[in-house]
C-alpha cells in the first residue's frame, strides 16, 4: 500500500482533522506501542500500520477497507 493511499483511507475513516490526531496521539497495541506516525517513521510497512489500525478500531473501519 502507497503511503498516499494509507492517509486517504485513514480520513476517510476519521475524518481530515480528526486522522490526524489519530495518526498523533493514539498509541496502537499492535504496533508495539507506538504511534502511527512513529510506526511509519520507524520504517514499518504501510500495510502492517493499516491492519494494527484495522484491529485497534475494528467497529470504525468499514469493512470494504480491510
Amino acid at each position: 500500500m502507497r503511503l498516499t493511499d494509507f492517509w486517504e483511507r485513514l480520513e476517510l475513516v476519521f475524518g481530515a482533522g480528526y486522522a490526524q490526531s489519530v495518526a498523533e496521539d493514539h498509541v496502537i497495541p499492535g504496533l508495539g506501542g507506538r504511534t502511527i506516525r512513529e510506526a511509519l517513521a520507524q520504517g514499518e510497512q504501510t500495510v502492517t500500520v493499516w491492519r494494527a489500525v484495522v484491529a485497534a478500531f475494528p467497529d470504525r473501519v468499514p469493512s470494504r477497507l480491510h
